[in-house]
């Protein structure tokens, strides 16, 4: 089932060295032009100003929108196929996009009588340095450290067994993370049904558990829950969606288990023979990558600039966090064996793929979430039900922390008695205060629905990639979206109604 591609390591390591080239070359076109005005601080909408922006947003939403359609469809395409396959040409049709919307960003200041560069430069400087970079590095680390953490042996990969370990994952992901989680797992999932030949089921729904709805009870397990805390939600709130995620995993991996038992009968007998012939103990070899990891999901947890560090009152400095988390992942690598990295097939691939598609798509929709800072307040957006669903369809094109944080600030706009009883608990924020049942519905659409495509979440297309390096035909980015059509909008339906409604 292995597919080695000797020629696609080093292109994976030259795809590194141009990245971060070009990310360089970006962080610095972005500091530069965004000295040119105050409006650069923040990507600045008003420097757009209010008439020009919504005037031609469909303009500037384009580039963004051609971009998925690239993602969705050029795999999908014979004459383009291979070419895609490789990541300079994933990174070169990203960086098109992202040229294209930063033209339409300085153009539409320029109409507005704003500076251009000023608010080209700092839509660079917020997509790259404040959104981009924290991204590829907690995702890299985490990649980096649990590339060499191996759990050796076999399992028979019955429909129980498949169901413990993914149900293993998402009980696993509120606390490592949901990259942390994949990371750890994925291998070892695939190696355990390496003997069987339909697993694409197996993968989506890893994808929907442990790269999603698993990390919803920690702040550390989804960035929209970290973005939240930052902004003043208590820390352990989100163990009060408990219901909802017990609710939601629960039903899934139910229905994994149905599915998983009618795939298992229709294996071969002779790989059924070989899987159970092939069984071994397990055991996990690694482990000293563990403080490691222990000390990355710290690193988020406790150093943000905008806060001060725990017990005092000093601030950490601009990307003190990211340091300490490359040198952690670095210190990883080198305390941990090489063969172990060998046994788990490790290839910087599947992070540079991220890396390269997400750097496009970071910049690209910087103009659809300026549309929404702008209109959100009037989409009539007022009940749970409406700020799930709003939320979570958002949530699964774009990155679901920046929708987060737009919907948060557009629930403290609502009042306690609009839409549900004026006795509804307020949770306090940093700057304010917002209603609990809101802050449910946008924390459980954000965290679910980022399951709903390959972009929705950082981890989905690293699982893919992954997977498909292992030789598994994974769903093209349509194809996923069938599987999640059919199997997680039925649930988060059920669960509106069910928990959402008041």
């Amino acid at each position: 089932m292995v597919v080695h591609g000797g020629s696609r390591q080093s292109l994976s390591m030259e795809s590194i060295i141009a990245l971060c080239a070009a990310a360089a070359c970006l962080v610095a076109l972005g500091v530069a032009l965004a000295g040119h005005g105050e409006a650069a601080a923040h990507g600045d909408a008003a420097a757009l100003g209010e008439a020009a922006l919504p005037a031609a947003w469909g303009l500037g939403v384009a580039p963004f929108a051609i971009l998925l359609l690239c993602i969705a469809v050029l795999p999908l395409v014979p004459a383009t196929h291979h070419w895609w396959e490789e990541n300079r040409s994933k990174f070169m049709v990203a960086m098109v996009c992202a040229v294209a919307t930063l033209g339409y960003l300085a153009w539409s200041a320029h109409q507005a009588h704003g500076p251009p560069l000023a608010v080209a430069g700092g839509a660079v400087k917020h997509a790259i340095l404040d959104e981009f970079i924290p991204f590829i590095v907690l995702l890299g680390t985490l990649f980096a450290v649990t590339g060499g953490i191996v759990i050796k042996g076999d399992l028979r990969a019955t429909p129980w067994t498949n169901t413990l370990i993914l149900a293993a994952g998402t009980g696993m992901a509120s606390v490592v993370g949901t990259t942390g989680a994949s990371m750890l797992l994925i291998r070892f999932l695939l190696k355990v049904n390496s003997e069987r030949r339909r697993l694409v089921h197996t993968v989506v729904f890893f994808i929907f558990l442990v790269s999603n709805i698993g990390g919803t009870l920690l702040p550390i397990g989804d960035p929209p829950l970290y973005l939240g805390y930052l902004k003043g939600v208590p820390f352990l709130w989100t163990t009060s969606l408990w219901v909802e995620w017990a609710f939601a995993a629960g039903v899934l991996l139910a229905v994994y288990f149905v599915w998983d038992s009618i795939e298992y009968k229709r294996e071969a007998r002779s790989d059924i023979r070989r899987d159970a012939a092939l069984a071994q103990p397990l055991r996990v070899e690694g482990l000293r990558g563990l403080p490691f990891l222990a000390g990355i999901v710290l690193c988020v947890a406790l150093l943000d600039p905008s806060r001060p560090i725990p017990g005092t009152s000093v601030h950490p400095f601009l990307y003190l966090r990211e340091g300490l988390m490359v040198l952690l992942a670095g210190l990883a690598m080198w305390a941990t064996p090489k063969s172990l990295r060998e046994a788990n097939e490790f290839s910087w691939f599947p992070i540079v793929e991220v890396a390269a598609l997400f750097s496009g798509i970071f910049i690209t929709m910087q103009v659809p979430l300026e549309v929404l800072h702008a209109k959100g307040a009037s989409l009539g957006v007022d009940t749970p039900m409406k700020f799930f669903w709003v939320t979570g369809a958002l949530s699964s094109v774009l990155d679901n922390a920046p929708t987060y944080l737009v919907f948060l600030q557009t629930a403290e706009t609502v009042g306690p008695g609009v839409g549900a009883d004026a006795a509804t608990p307020m949770i306090p924020l940093t700057d304010g205060a917002v209603r609990g049942d809101l802050l449910t519905a946008i924390s459980l659409g954000a965290v679910f629905m980022g399951a709903n495509t390959y972009i929705g979440n950082g981890p989905n297309f690293m699982v893919k990639a992954i997977a498909e390096r292992s030789g598994v035909r994974m769903p093209s980015f349509f194809g996923y979206m069938a599987f999640s059509m059919a199997v997680l909008i039925p649930v988060f339906v059920v669960l509106g109604w069910v928990f959402l409604r008041g």
